[in-house]
């Protein structure tokens, strides 16, 4: 049986938390076998940030180049990328590959609501990598950069999806947590849009949720699911990792760390194949 592949082009969290390693949890719990180009190490925790070291544009060509010539990716996911140069290298060899199923995760907005994207990195990121993507995942602040709207509601949110999924000829699915509309995300693809409902679930240990959905859903959909279906996989996936309250049981933060994604879904991640 020919196992399908998954790459994660992102930052690393050296505590294991998000970014490439929380990537790779996820794309293994999800069946696929996981694979990744680092654009950039950082030193980080689940409380913040403390130093961001980028990897420079020759040695991020020289992985992707590596990765595609010897184990094809069956989807790509893309995560962290903060630099103009980067943005365009990626592009670059993401389109003389003819990569498919890509996965955009924008990180352009921190927790603290502190932009990550510099307005050039922004175009950038519209021109280079929008266009490539099968569908784009970007939380309700990304959501408002893109469209250029304010988001306050379900009605709002639709308008959003629409707008950023015409202008930038992808797929959208818009996570609806932020307050705004409990745990409902919301698909724009094909000129429909589709709820994914969900129930909010209390637990501090957050920390690399969105790398985690993301990349379960590139993983699905390396399995030959069709979006809507890799999105509802995922949805479930990350849903029951977080009602699972496993912790670290370590500092005071929040401690999520993709525990959750293995203990507790080891059996079911197995019995999916």
């Amino acid at each position: 049986m020919k196992l399908k592949t998954a790459l994660t082009i992102a930052g690393s969290d050296c505590s294991g938390g998000a970014g490439i390693q929380a990537d790779l949890k996820s794309m293994c719990m999800n069946g696929v076998y996981g694979m990744s180009v680092i654009t950039a190490l950082t030193a980080q925790n689940t409380r913040g940030v403390s130093g961001i070291q980028e990897s420079s544009p020759e040695f991020l060509r020289q992985q992707l180049d590596m990765v595609f010539q010897d184990i094809r990716p069956d989807a790509v996911k893309i995560g962290m990328v903060s630099s103009p140069a980067l943005i365009r290298v990626i592009g670059e060899r993401l389109r003389a590959y003819q990569a498919e199923n890509i996965v955009l995760d924008p990180v352009m907005v921190a927790t603290s609501g502190a932009a990550l994207l510099a307005e050039e990195a922004l175009q950038c990121l519209r021109e280079e990598l929008l266009p490539l993507a099968r569908v784009i995942t970007p939380n309700i602040p990304e959501a408002e950069l893109l469209s250029g709207r304010s988001i306050r509601g379900e009605k709002d949110m639709l308008a959003a999806a629409r707008c950023i999924g015409e202008s930038c000829s992808c797929a959208v699915l818009l996570k609806g947590g932020h307050s705004i509309s409990d745990a409902n995300d919301l698909l724009y693809s094909g000129g429909e849009l589709r709820w994914f409902r969900g129930k909010r679930i209390e637990n501090p240990n957050t920390h690399g949720t969105g790398c985690t959905l993301s990349s379960a859903i590139a993983a699905n959909l390396a399995k030959d699911f069709s979006l809507e279906e890799a999105v509802q996989r995922a949805k479930e996936y990350i849903s029951g990792a977080l009602s699972a309250q496993l912790d670290l049981g370590a500092g005071s933060g929040p401690l999520h760390h993709g525990f959750p994604l293995q203990g507790f879904f080891a059996e079911e991640a197995a019995g999916n194949e």
